[in-house]
């Protein structure tokens, strides 16, 4: 913990206090005790009363206030011995990342300190690895069920602000269905030895290296599980190794437009984002300057390195019509390019497909999950054995008809990028009644078919 303390104390803070918005003081105040009375990210399981007294303290848009507001909340819960409300509360201390100021820095180290006490609790426990990797090392977990031989295998990346605590944390659907989970921090965040770059993936490559000499994971039936900006790695993934993994989520895709100039100055004033999503982003590639930041991100485009024609392994493609963070055009584009793909869009729903009547839990366990079961070849197994169970002790009521659920719509350019309210696109204040899309009984992400032989 000292020596990754220290490798990131050398790092460069990302300048900025939260004057990059877009609330002011008070309009973040009521946006975060409203997303924690609606469990909405990124204050997702935080307890509202818990929200009401960091904002109630909260004075300033400094970095280090905010951790601080948080921080104290911390503490406590972590003196009392409930260590899993203790990373919760300080893994939003540090958020969007601990890599803005001293305050968020020692707010992350104890949600780490707090989170390795609640993982050891855990039946089965959460395993920390320490891969070398370039002279330093990668810091992953991984979680396996109790099995009689080796499990299939989740190999979850976390976006731009949530950290692979929060990927291991909420990975009981695929635990209960007796599939491992690997999580990893993204390059440029968490404990990761290095930034994002062209070439950045050669870290996830050494992590599968390293399950392969795992005799309790099934190193040929492993599927990449991307979020937000990790949805970029994802699918790299799915063209790198190809030959490694059964497919990859990509969750939120951002692999081209996405790193143009003119999007990103467009999303930096999107609502779906609580607050410095500018700092965020710079964070992650190290750059000191906004002129460094837009000329920086153009090189990593999946058109730029010459992938996107590429054979790949399977990918699902997830996003809302809507989204402000990422153009909704990246996702028509992959559609359209390389090996056939499966792809579920919202049109009504923002940054990963989310709104009102779809929110984050919903697209995990409807969409995402029965797809990636599907891709490991144990859905079948699961969701019969589920299904005989629910008969057991249900009766099922009369058929009533079922809402349409979102479907993709062919469309020559991408989403209009709007603003309007923010839980229009997936946060913020309540929208209008989402209008009905799709085709009854035709959504995209109807997955049909064998899964494949393990």
């Amino acid at each position: 913990m000292k020596r990754w303390l220290a490798l990131l104390a050398a790092l460069p803070l990302a300048a900025a206090a939260q004057s990059w918005g877009p609330r002011s003081l008070e309009e973040l105040k009521q946006e975060t005790v409203r997303r924690a009375e609606r469990s909405i990210v990124p204050l997702t399981g935080i307890k509202a009363d818990d929200a009401r007294e960091a904002m109630a303290s909260l004075q300033t848009l400094e970095p280090d206030d905010w951790a601080a507001a948080w921080s104290r909340i911390g503490e406590r819960y972590f003196a009392a011995g409930d260590y899993f409300h203790a990373w919760d509360i300080f893994n939003v201390a540090r958020w969007p990342s601990e890599r803005l100021s001293p305050g968020k820095q020692k707010a992350y180290a104890r949600a780490l300190e707090a989170f390795q006490r609640y993982g050891r609790s855990l039946n089965p426990p959460i395993e920390t690895l320490r891969i070398p990797f370039e002279g330093k090392e990668i810091v992953a977990y991984l979680r396996i069920p109790r099995a009689t031989g080796p499990v299939a295998l989740v190999f979850g990346i976390n976006g731009l602000d949530s950290r692979k605590e929060e990927v291991i944390a909420r990975a009981d659907g695929y635990l209960n269905a007796g599939v491992g989970v690997l999580a990893i921090d993204m390059p440029g965040t968490g404990q990761a030895p290095i930034l994002i770059d062209v070439g950045a993936e050669r870290m996830f490559s050494a992590a599968l290296d390293y399950l392969a000499t795992r005799r309790d994971v099934d190193a040929k039936r492993i599927v990449v599980q991307g979020r937000s900006w990790s949805g970029y790695w994802a699918a790299v993934l799915a063209y790198t190794e190809k030959d490694r993994i059964r497919g990859a989520v990509v969750h939120g895709v951002g692999i081209h437009e996405y790193f143009a100039p003119d999007w990103q100055k467009k999303a930096f004033s999107t609502r779906e984002y609580l607050f410095d999503i500018y700092p965020a982003r710079a964070a992650v590639y190290g750059t000191k300057t906004m002129e460094e930041f837009l000329a920086y991100g153009p090189r990593l485009s999946l058109v730029a390195r010459g992938l996107i024609d590429r054979p790949s392994a399977p990918m699902l493609l997830v996003n809302g019509e809507r989204d402000t963070q990422q153009p909704i055009a990246d996702l028509y584009l992959l559609m359209k390019h390389g090996e056939p793909k499966e792809v579920w869009v919202n049109p009504e729903g923002g940054h990963m497909g989310r709104s009102e009547r779809w929110p984050q839990g919903k697209v995990l366990t409807d969409i995402v999950e029965p797809w990636v079961l599907h891709r490991l070849g144990v859905a079948r197994t699961v969701l019969a054995q589920a299904k005989d169970e629910k008969e057991k002790d249900t009766v099922k009521p009369p058929a009533t008809p079922a809402k349409p659920d979102p479907r993709i719509t062919l469309k020559p350019k991408g989403g209009t990028g709007s603003n309007v309210g923010d839980d229009a696109p997936g946060g913020g204040a309540r929208s209008a009644e989402p209008g009905r899309g799709g085709t009854p009984g035709t959504p995209s992400g109807s997955f049909t078919g064998a899964p494949p032989k393990p």
